[in-house]
Formats: structure tokens, C-alpha cells, sequence
């Protein structure tokens, strides 16, 4: 790796880099371009961080620089410059949203059991019948209804509870799931612009998208409470499904509970098709 040459072009990206064209203000400043700790607030680094990196004391992973490249809004020539110096491949395309054979025959044969299945931006794409039969997932109106990190920190579903220490499980394993696939799509305008939505409407997001928790379990319980004013607790197990980058989670009761009775006698109405796909309108 060029390390000396990755550092220099870093540098020199930062201080041609207008605050305003990243969202800042451009106020009085002593120097052009951005500053170190404006860069690594952007990227979601320390501005120590991004010093080593310029002063060729750290090797950037790949990740890294696809964070700094998104935070400085760099053009595609630019971009695959950085990933040239630092010895990586450029990534590139929209996050995939096609519901690839994988996910279909997950859909289909688990149809008793309520399983959903989002993109690597987290946006649902479809689901079984089963899931819906659960009620909670009400529309709000909002641009992004159908995404799962949007509802937990923005817009939160009121037949959807969960413990302190669920929930901290829960939107762990959201922001490391968000992060990863703005690393893995640069170029994804529309995940770019659900981020810094998320980050301007939810402190508690933007919080963690600064600081991530490290995920301790892909696991979590919840309380999902019907229409009909009956709560039904399950727990949700993330697979994932590598080959269309999708994943899914798949809810089960404790056996023998009072809840596995209740999930059966949901299952046993359930009237509808194993594989329901949804948009910003809702299911169809």
C-alpha cells in the first residue's frame, strides 16, 4: 500500500472539500476546507484518527475508506484513487432489493412461522402472511415506513415494546447493520439520505452512529401487541442470507408457553399467501 500516497490525497481531498458542499457551515476559518474533526465527525472517527491517516501512521481499512470518501463527498475519479493507494478494489452499485430465490424458499417454507426479510439498508422487502397477521406494523406516511431502523429510532410502532436491555440489543445490531452497508454502498444516494435523516431526526441514533455499541447477540424479544388488544412475546433471530444480501428474521415463542398457544392459534386464522411483498404503500 501506498501509505505515504493514501495520506497526502486524503489531505489534500479534506482541504479542497468546502464545508458547504458536505452540509456545514462555511462561517470564518483560518484554514480551507474541512477540518480534521469536522472529517471525522462526517466519517464517524476520531480526528486523531484521521490525522494517522494522514500522516501515513495507520493503514485505513477498506471500510474506512469508503467512510471518508462518503463523508467528503468524493467523485467517483477520487474515490477509486483512494481505494487505488490503499490497496482495495472500489465498491460500487445500489444496495440490491430483489427477493432472490434464497429468501423466497425461506418464505415459503416457514409460512407457519412469522418471518420478514430486509435489504442490507434495512428496509423490509417482504414477508409471509404470518408476520402481518401480528398487526403491529402500522404506516405512518413517512418516505421510509418499510424501514426497520427508521421505525425503531424516528418513528416507533406502538404495538411493538421491548425491554431496556432488548431494545439495546436491537438498535445495536440496526446501527452496526447501517454502517456496514454504507461501507459496502458509497454510491447508494437514497441510503446516504436515510442516514443523515435518521442522524437529524434521532439523537439517540446519531449518538450511537458516532459511537457504536459493539453487537453482543443478533437476538432479541418483544411484545407484539394485535388489534385486538392481545400481546403476544416472541423472540427474533437475524439469518442472514448472503447470496442477494438480504436477511431475515424469523420470530418464535418459548415452547410451551402461553404465547406459543397464542402464536399457534394466529397462525391456525392465517388466510394468505407465503411470500407478501411490500413497498411504501404497504403490502401487495
Amino acid at each position: 500500500m501506498e501509505q505515504d500516497g493514501f495520506g497526502a490525497a486524503l489531505r489534500h481531498l479534506r482541504e479542497a472539500t468546502a464545508p458547504e458542499s458536505v452540509g456545514l457551515p462555511a462561517g470564518r476559518r483560518r484554514t480551507r476546507g474541512l477540518r480534521r474533526e469536522e472529517l471525522g465527525d462526517l466519517a464517524g472517527m476520531s480526528a486523531d484518527y484521521v490525522r494517522r491517516l494522514e500522516q501515513g501512521r495507520s493503514h485505513p481499512s477498506a471500510a474506512v475508506v469508503n467512510a471518508v470518501a462518503r463523508a467528503l463527498r468524493a467523485g467517483r475519479a477520487d474515490y477509486e484513487r483512494l481505494c487505488a493507494l490503499a490497496g482495495y478494489a472500489a465498491a460500487e452499485g445500489q444496495v440490491p432489493t430483489e427477493l432472490g430465490p434464497g429468501a423466497t424458499r425461506l418464505l415459503e417454507r416457514f409460512a407457519d412461522t412469522p418471518v420478514v426479510v430486509y435489504d442490507a439498508a434495512m428496509n423490509v422487502v417482504a414477508a409471509n402472511s404470518t408476520f402481518l397477521a401480528l398487526e403491529h406494523w402500522d404506516l405512518a406516511g413517512d418516505r421510509w415506513d418499510w424501514n426497520v431502523a427508521w421505525r425503531a429510532f424516528c418513528s416507533p410502532f406502538d404495538g411493538f415494546q421491548q425491554s431496556a436491555a432488548d431494545a439495546t440489543d436491537h438498535e445495536s445490531v440496526l446501527v452496526a447493520r447501517l454502517r456496514a452497508a454504507v461501507l459496502r454502498y458509497p454510491a447508494d444516494t437514497s441510503l446516504a439520505a436515510l442516514v443523515d435523516e435518521m442522524r437529524t431526526r434521532s439523537a439517540r441514533f446519531d449518538g450511537q452512529w458516532r459511537a457504536p455499541r459493539p453487537v453482543e447477540v443478533y437476538e432479541s424479544s418483544a411484545a407484539f401487541t394485535r388489534s385486538d388488544g392481545e400481546t403476544l412475546t416472541l423472540a427474533g433471530n437475524l439469518i442472514a442470507i448472503p447470496g442477494d444480501d438480504l436477511a431475515a428474521v424469523m420470530l418464535t415463542a418459548a415452547p410451551g408457553s402461553a404465547d406459543a398457544v397464542k402464536l399457534a392459534e394466529v397462525v391456525g386464522a392465517v388466510d394468505g399467501p407465503a411470500v407478501v411483498k411490500v413497498g411504501r404503500a404497504g403490502p401487495g
